[in-house]
């Protein structure tokens, strides 16, 4: 996970974001947000999932979770469940479209 947390950082930097923003758009402390970029914290699939949006990028630019991470499998798997829960009238919370 070494390698996840300095392409964080990486990509960070390449937008001018600080930590202490990023600690703040996820409503956690800039010790906290330190310790994930340091890798004292393991990144799991939410915190993925914030980070990647705070950065505007898809987390397999950040992490490779497994060698299918990077295809568009999971991607249309995702797409087929939103489109799913819209035509039962499923509510899809907004953090997912």
């Amino acid at each position: 996970m070494k390698i996840c947390s300095q392409n964080i950082r990486k990509i960070r930097r390449n937008k001018d974001f600080t930590q202490e923003y990023m600690a703040f758009e996820m409503g956690i402390s800039q010790k906290a947000y330190s310790d994930i970029e340091n890798s004292k914290v393991k990144i799991n699939l939410d915190i993925l999932t914030k980070i990647s949006a705070i950065l505007e990028i898809k987390p397999s630019e950040i992490c490779s979770i497994s060698h299918k991470c990077g295809n568009n499998e999971y991607e249309n798997k995702y797409h087929d469940l939103v489109e799913y829960m819209k035509k039962n009238d499923i509510a899809i919370p907004k953090e997912y479209l």
